[in-house]
């Protein structure tokens, strides 16, 4: 650890954020190293990388050979060294290189095939320790990499990036292929900055928020640069993630359209009783007679009742909304309740748009 940046080393850092009100939580890469490093100097064996042959350096790092258990002991006594002490409440543990030069010197020749999957039981490892040592730690995994956001890391990591692409239009695509195989409280969903970072893209806050909210929402972005009407918006949202918080993590998730299909995508969730459900519709992008005023038929709903959408006056049946579907352009009118303000209520009109609607049974 570098004293110089923070002389009172992770606890000291933990210790002032506390101060403020808030929770603690780390990032680390612990699976790299730099070639100018005590650690590289000093085991220059514990890289993966190929005898006799040049190098891929990524970040200008090296991938840490986790298929060797002394390999992963030493990172483990390092993390140990620097977090012991720290009220430290969650972990990001980012993996930002693919695995290349995949040759352990630790293994014989003969033996080099299993190293690829020796290093995920080694990462595996290493998060038992861990989480042995520090049991209340929330741990968040990350997909970039080697392919390492598999369905074995939930049982460490029950949260996980599944993508640095946060625009929200990308998203709808990529959280809807990790629905196949991840529940959606498991993977990272945020209202991130626009013009996007990754794609230049500029979408609605309202739009960003509707996908975001299907994941464990979030935000990343200066909030101080948001105007008056935003920053009411952003409050509109957070109250109303945390109303429907358990509807959307814990209900029946339902693919409804496929955005790579198409230039609309469209889910939704439904409460185990099937009396409440979360329709989200995405418009990728515009078109003449496309998608506008194509019915979206409905999953999960009791057949036998009738809703409400978005708390109007007119209700359809469960059963009518299955069969013959829901028409979001007309819905789409109809703003919902404490979730958007006339002027903010965002449609399906141009790219990019969205809709949220909130479907009740009738008592």
């Amino acid at each position: 650890m570098d004293k110089s940046k923070l002389p009172n080393g992770v606890k000291g850092l933990a210790d002032k954020i506390n101060a403020l009100g808030l929770d603690f939580g780390i990032w680390i890469e612990p699976e790299m190293v730099n070639e100018d490093s005590d650690l590289y100097r000093a085991h220059p064996e514990y890289v993966l990388c190929t005898p006799d042959r040049g190098r891929s350096l990524g970040r200008n790092q090296m991938v840490l050979g986790f298929s060797n258990p002394e390999v992963v002991d030493h990172i483990y006594n390092m993390l140990v060294k620097a977090f012991d002490g720290a009220n430290i409440t969650y972990i990001k543990w980012d993996m930002n290189r693919s695995i290349t030069e995949c040759y352990s010197a630790h293994w014989p020749a003969d033996r080099q095939g299993e190293v690829y999957h020796r290093y995920i039981l080694g990462v595996y490892s290493l998060y038992e320790k861990l989480i042995a040592k520090y049991p209340k730690l929330l741990f968040e995994s990350c997909a970039s990499g080697g392919a390492r956001f598999d369905a074995g890391m939930l049982y460490y990591a029950p949260q996980a990036w599944c993508s640095d692409d946060t625009d929200a239009i990308e998203r709808v695509k990529i959280q809807y292929g990790s629905s196949y195989g991840y529940p959606v409280s498991s993977w990272g969903a945020h209202v991130s900055e626009c013009p996007n970072q990754q794609t230049g893209r500029t979408t609605p806050l309202a739009t960003r928020a509707n996908v975001a909210y299907f994941g464990a929402f979030g935000y990343e972005m200066d909030l101080n640069t948001l105007t008056d009407e935003e920053i009411a918006l952003v409050k509109e949202q957070v109250a109303f993630m945390k109303a429907n918080r358990q509807l959307i993590q814990f209900g029946t998730f339902y693919r409804l359209e496929d955005p790579y299909k198409g230039s609309r995508g469209a889910w939704m969730v439904v409460s185990p009783d099937k009396r409440e459900a979360i329709v989200g519709v995405y418009k990728l992008l515009n078109g003449v007679n496309t998608t506008d005023y194509a019915c979206l038929r409905l999953q999960g709903l009791d057949e036998s009742r009738d809703y409400r959408i978005n708390g109007g006056a007119t209700a359809c049946g469960g059963d009518e909304l299955m069969a013959r579907g829901l028409l979001p352009m007309d819905a789409s009118t109809q703003p919902m309740a404490g979730v958007y303000g006339a002027e903010e209520q965002p449609d399906l009109v141009g790219d990019f748009g969205s809709c949220l609607f909130h479907l009740t049974v009738c008592d």
